[in-house]
């Protein structure tokens, strides 16, 4: 007889307590492997796939695709152990174990996970590195015992056990939505649109988010120009409601929850402003002699060149020589004992813009990397958080943050520092304007830079000292050379 084990949402790590089906990987029927990814979910910090630490038929799945489950919460069901081409239903083995979803820890020896083929791997929501199997549909025999999806979120199928099945070796010919964008799924979701019905105007038939909108827009013009069956009567239009927290709204308000990675930073940005006595200061600089070693750097030919270094990098490298001269601004703040905790090693965190929302990839020990070390990592933290794909671990533990807010085209800012750091360096767009060199007036290459800082932890005197070295670095490359 086969064993039924019900796998749980595992522990993601980094704190996070629940999160949110995005996509099924697998469906009932489906025969997996070990440590095959069955499921999409984002929680407020990343797009994480999680593997199954089973291997067999999946029996049921628990939650429709938009669901948020709290840790610890059933997943789905597998069928292990089965005698070939047999598989018991999840009611005739409802005394059967359960796997254990607690991170750090290994699966209770009476869960039956190494007698039933399970990794016994511990699943802290990324997987365990092992490559996809093939995914197999399982064909019953007869009609009748076809197992359906869940009708209803949180809810197990309730079908006929699938006693008797067959293992079909041809590949599944209905594949995955091919969408990318966690936002472009979140639309569609939000506006009632089936992903299945849309031609997508990207590469390889890649749905974007301007094939949702137009699919919107069909879907209001068909609505308007549909008659009324009955005259409806006109809300006044001063009309409003109250909300829970007596804020007052219009009635036809759009309402959108602060959750996942919108939710995530609302709540780190509030905590900051709440818990943080910050401060401000900032310079202009010349970056003229800046822009000219970089291009220099990237002309060089030969053995010796590299790849090529962007402006964020040589800023990044910057800031971490900065640290070293004032590790006041390394630090972090425990309140609960009032002690300021100066950290040894940096951790460079950068704020990236995607179609998720606002992100904050962290290079560690970028105190021990040089210019090009640190761009490379920042260009591959990009990538990742470009296609939702960067793990909690990378957005995490960072000590101090450098904000390039100058390809929005803006000159200045005021930085929220990044809870529970101590500091943010902010930069502006680097753009030509008058200026005062050596006596005379001159057009050069000027750019603002913006320090936020814990008062707490530093005087405006320390502060101060390490924008102006930071501006130096910048208007003078040279004075980094020599402190190297």
């Amino acid at each position: 007889m086969a064993q039924v084990l019900e796998f749980k949402l595992p522990d993601l790590g980094e704190g996070l307590t629940e999160a949110e089906i995005v996509r099924w990987l697998v469906e009932v029927g489906d025969v997996v492997a070990i440590d095959q990814p069955v499921v999409e979910v984002e929680t407020a910090k990343a797009m994480v796939e999680v593997p199954c630490p089973y291997g067999g038929v999946v029996t049921a799945r628990f939650g429709d695709e938009g669901t948020e489950l709290p840790v610890g919460a059933p997943l789905l069901t597998v069928a292990v152990g089965a005698p070939d081409g047999e598989v018991s239903s999840p009611s005739s083995s409802s005394a059967a174990p359960s796997a254990s979803s607690s991170s750090g820890s290994d699966t209770d020896p009476g869960s039956g996970t190494e007698s039933s083929g399970g990794s016994g791997n511990v699943l802290v929501g990324y997987g365990t590195g092992a490559p996809a199997a093939r995914r197999r549909r399982i064909r019953p025999v007869r009609p009748d015992r076809v197992v359906a999806d869940p009708p209803v979120s949180g809810a197990p199928v309730a079908g006929t056990p699938v006693a008797e099945v067959l293992v079909a070796e041809a590949p599944v010919s209905e594949g995955p939505v091919p969408v990318v964008s966690p936002l472009v799924r979140r639309l569609a979701r939000q506006n009632d649109i089936d992903l299945r019905r849309l031609a997508g105007s990207g590469p390889h038939g890649l749905i974007l988010r301007a094939d949702v909108d137009r699919a919107i827009r069909a879907a209001e013009e068909t609505t308007t120009a549909a008659p009324a069956a009955q005259p409806q009567a006109q809300a006044p239009a001063a009309a409003v409601a109250a909300a829970p927290n007596g804020v007052a709204a219009a009635a036809d308000a759009e309402r959108i929850p602060l959750r996942g990675v919108r939710g995530a930073v609302a709540d780190k940005l509030s905590r900051s402003r709440t818990e943080i006595p910050d401060a401000t200061c900032w310079v202009d600089a010349d970056a003229t002699e800046l822009m000219a070693v970089r291009a220099a750097m990237n002309a060089a030919t030969g053995p010796s060149a590299g790849p090529k270094v962007s402006v964020l990098a040589l800023l990044a490298r910057i800031c971490t020589a900065a640290l070293a001269r004032f590790p006041e601004l390394n630090a972090t703040v425990d309140t609960e004992a009032r002690e300021i905790v100066r950290l040894p090693g940096v951790h460079l965190g950068f704020a990236a813009q995607t179609e998720r929302g606002l992100v904050v990839p962290v290079v560690r020990d970028a105190h021990t990397r040089n210019a090009e070390s640190v761009g490379a990592e920042i260009a591959r933290l990009t990538e990742l958080a470009r296609t939702g794909r960067l793990s909690p671990a990378q957005l995490t533990g960072g000590t101090f943050t450098l904000n390039n807010y100058g390809v929005f085209g803006v000159d200045g800012s005021t930085p929220i520092i990044n809870h529970p750091e101590a500091a943010m360096l902010g930069v502006g767009r680097i753009m030509p304007k008058p200026w005062v060199h050596q006596g005379e007036l001159a057009v050069r290459q000027v750019v603002q830079l913006s320090l936020t800082f814990d008062h707490r932890v530093c005087d405006g005197g320390t502060a101060g000292g390490f924008l102006r070295y930071v501006a130096d670095c910048v208007e003078q490359p040279a004075v980094l050379l020599r402190t190297l």
